[in-house]
């Protein structure tokens, strides 16, 4: 399997933009949090799908595609990459034909969007700081569909259904895995 040493030169690699990166972070940090909690023995296939997720976000990969390209770039490049984490890479983007069915799947699909709204929450903050914020300033921003219009709150509300996770504590363990690395996402 790949090395998140030469995942993240790949990465970047592929992507320039440095907040695409930063949300990769993010997701792949929640997505190590969620591993320890359902699957502690596939921490790094867990925490590679969302270091990876969005390798492939660019200008040349339709919607319906992003998610899928980068398994065959990968590929192309020598890289093993284990099905489980081709098809979580895959099916975290709601418009392409694959459809989350395991753990992981779910929770990089539930977790994708949240990242965003947690950065967006920082943001507004005046502070701007991560590390100081709060579950209950992000579960604020949640109810208010007014902000953040691109978050789909939907996606991050199956949590419940699909990861049998409340949806406050999946805010929270979203949280703290992005406070563990506030540096890295310079928030």
């Amino acid at each position: 399997m790949i090395s998140r040493d030469e995942a993240l030169v790949f990465m970047h690699q592929q992507i320039a933009n440095e907040n695409i990166r930063k949300h990769m972070y993010a997701t792949e940090a929640v997505m190590r949090i969620l591993a320890k909690r359902f699957d502690p023995e596939k921490e790094e296939e867990w925490a590679l799908a969302g270091l990876l997720h969005d390798a492939d976000y660019t200008s040349e990969v339709s919607a319906e595609e992003q998610g899928i390209i980068v398994s065959q770039l990968l590929e192309e490049k020598g890289y093993e990459i284990p099905e489980s984490v081709k098809h979580c890479m895959a099916s975290h983007n709601y418009e392409s034909q694959f459809k989350p069915e395991s753990k992981m799947d779910w929770s990089l699909f539930c977790s994708d969007t949240l990242t965003g709204l947690i950065v967006a929450t920082a943001l507004v903050r005046p502070d701007k700081n991560l590390a100081s914020m709060k579950v209950k300033s992000v579960m604020k921003k949640f109810k208010d569909n007014a902000f953040a219009r691109g978050t789909r709150r939907e996606h991050i509300a199956m949590c419940e259904e699909k990861l049998g996770i409340p949806l406050r504590d999946f805010v929270e363990l979203s949280l703290q895995a992005m406070q563990a690395i506030s540096d890295e996402l310079g928030l």
